[in-house]
């Protein structure tokens, strides 16, 4: 009845903790919260003991964990790297070990970057599949989920956070069956953002695992269209409303201010225009899912990048190389909704976190899970450290 009794669970700093500011990574957010959020009741409910917050970026809009308030998050793997964001506090508390899991949100890749950079498992989830504060969020984009380092945990999380009856704990250990899976490293994003070898081989180690593993595994590129400009006109804008919702939004960092002036400087047309569009885009790609199960991409175009690599840069300089170094493969499957998954795939040389992407059809979390499973039993990864651990 409490399967997560006893169990040490953090909570990243965008859900509401009763009696706690909900900070958002800035000093411009108002007073305690006067109740838990959804998902942080329903942990509660569960058995879970809220270990404490992690840090996000300011609002949560960008792929590292750094603020002015807060100061840095850094890697466990290598403190001189990034813990990714907007979960960059949640993945650096698992994986060194401070919880067994926390929580985390999503809006263009924000559980999957940190999984990928700290060697965890990281299930987006389905849209609308875990109950939030705010929802719709960013337009639709933005889901609550959370970061683990096994599968097996990750479909225990899910059967708390969900509460849809699905047991996704079962389907982690069942088999997933002979599957067809497609794998590509095309570029869905509108700017460069060249692919590092040491990921691309990942890649292609992964989907050859696969096939050994008695998958059918071809390699077959999504039809993107114009998909990812949709999804930053949505980002931008919500930017805008989060600000415009702040008490306090003067003592908001000038960058995060700027990205709020780009939202609100673009035509509310555009917006109605890229919600308008999202279905036959989501249709376009999802195309791909006619003829296979489950699609393989990188997460991350590299592997964690240097601590205060944008510190002192403006609003573009900034979402520019940020899309080039980790969010240019993620933000897709915000906007179809469909699920997500961070798998783990090895280190580099230097002993970073490598990953690759898994994105099932739609309602297709149990595929993933089954998925997930069987690959972490063939290389196990949940029981390897990082220096900086406890």
């Amino acid at each position: 009845e409490r399967p997560l009794l006893g169990v040490p669970v953090a909570v990243k700093d965008n859900m509401d903790v009763a009696g706690e500011v909900t900070a958002n990574g800035t000093s411009a957010a108002g007073g305690p919260a006067h109740a838990d959020g959804p998902l942080v009741a329903r942990l509660r409910g569960a058995g879970a003991v809220i270990l404490g917050r992690t840090r996000t970026p300011e609002l949560c809009i960008w792929g590292f964990t750094e603020t002015a308030t807060f100061g840095r998050t850094a890697n466990p793997w290598d403190t001189g790297r990034t813990s990714g964001g907007s979960s960059g506090g949640s993945g650096a508390a698992v994986a060194a070990g401070l919880c067994a899991a926390a929580t985390a949100s999503d809006g263009l890749g924000s559980i999957r970057i940190p999984a990928s950079l700290n060697g965890l498992y990281g299930l987006k989830p389905q849209r609308g599949r875990v109950p939030m504060e705010i929802d719709p969020h960013w337009n639709g984009m933005s889901v609550f989920g959370g970061l683990t380092r096994s599968v097996t945990d990750a479909g225990l999380f899910l059967d708390v956070a969900a509460a849809s009856g699905t047991r996704y704990a079962d389907a982690a250990a069942r088999r997933p069956g002979k599957l067809r899976i497609a794998w590509s490293s095309k570029l869905p994003a509108t700017v460069v953002a060249p692919l590092d070898p040491a990921v691309e081989k990942a890649l292609a180690d992964f989907a050859e695992l696969l096939s050994s593993l008695g998958h059918e595994v071809e390699q077959r590129d999504p039809d993107y269209g114009p998909i990812a400009l949709n999804s930053t006109l949505r980002y931008l804008k919500g930017v805008r409303d989060d600000v415009d919702a702040l008490p306090h939004p003067e003592r908001l960092e000038r960058r995060t201010r700027a990205v709020a002036r780009i939202g609100r400087l673009l035509p509310e047309s555009l917006l109605q225009r890229a919600m308008a569009d999202a279905p036959a885009l989501t249709a376009r790609v999802g195309r791909l899912w006619d003829d296979f199960d489950v699609v393989l991409t990188p997460v991350t175009s590299k592997p964690a990048t240097e601590v205060g690599k944008y510190e002192g840069h403006g609003a573009l300089w900034t979402m520019n190389g940020e899309i080039a170094d980790v969010a240019a493969y993620c933000p897709v499957w915000n906007v179809t909704g469909q699920p997500a998954a961070s798998v783990p795939a090895g280190f580099t040389h230097t002993g970073l976190p490598l990953a690759v992407q898994m994105i099932g059809r739609t309602d297709g979390e149990e595929t993933l899970l089954s998925l997930g499973a069987q690959v972490e039993a063939e290389r196990p990864w949940a029981n390897r450290r990082p220096p900086a651990s406890v």
